[in-house]
């Protein structure tokens, strides 16, 4: 099995050969993960050389995950489309959205800890009523839940839809640094966990050993991923 560097895709027409062809502006950069190795290592890149669309089928699902704290909430923000190409609604889940939205409402005068139990299950509703549409799911996942990972691996083997993982690989410093930028932490225990979780995950990915289900991995740090503009889904 083989990581794929990077994958770019870009034509140029109407240049005669030996020619150098001129630019006006550098070319979009599209990288379409699964299409060729499983992994699609990013890291590193930047400048012209990085990669600023991601383009998955339409009805794929994506499952971003990372250390607490190393931007999974910001990307997704940033460059998940409300619809595909076809004008399908694209269902981004992310449980911080299920918390803002009840910390915005009568209960969000409760300490956190009391409601939790009712924003994990308003979460997982909603992951849930997402994945029944047959539309494009991009999923939050702490690293933590692999059974959340194999509930959506069942959903995409059952309806024969591509899952993919994007994977954002940040020094544990950059996330805790992260983390106190929101004014949101873990615990010490908890990032912990998590910090064996993603090690684990990227290890399986390093080596093209996905997690049974999965397509195809994308490996993000911090400069990819800033350089990312969009994903598409169509």
């Amino acid at each position: 099995m083989t990581v794929q560097r990077q994958a770019v895709c870009a034509t140029t027409a109407g240049v005669a050969p030996g020619a150098v062809p001129r630019r006006a502006r550098a070319p979009k950069a599209v990288a379409r993960p699964g299409r060729g190795a499983p992994v699609m290592d990013l890291r590193g890149t930047e400048g012209e050389a990085a990669v600023r669309e991601l383009d998955f089928p339409a009805g794929g699902l994506v499952v971003v995950s990372g250390l607490p704290g190393s931007g999974k909430s910001t990307l997704m923000h940033r460059v998940v489309p409300a619809l595909d190409r076809a004008g399908v609604p694209v269902h981004r889940i992310d449980s911080q959205d299920v918390r803002e939205r009840w910390a915005a409402g009568r209960l969000g005068r409760l300490p956190y800890g009391l409601v939790r139990p009712l924003v994990r299950a308003a979460h997982y509703h909603g992951l849930r009523q997402a994945l029944r549409s047959g539309g494009s799911v991009v999923v939050h996942d702490c690293g933590t839940l692999a059974w959340v990972r194999r509930w959506i691996a069942r959903t995409a083997r059952r309806e024969g839809r591509e899952l993919h993982l994007v994977l954002l690989d940040v020094p544990p410093a950059v996330a805790l640094s992260g983390q106190r930028a929101r004014g949101r932490g873990v615990s010490g225990y908890a990032f912990g966990r998590h910090r064996r979780a993603v090690r684990r995950l990227l290890a399986r990915a390093r080596s093209a050993r996905l997690p049974k289900g999965f397509t195809a991995a994308v490996l993000l740090d911090r400069r990819a991923a800033d350089a990312l503009e969009r994903t598409t889904f169509g």
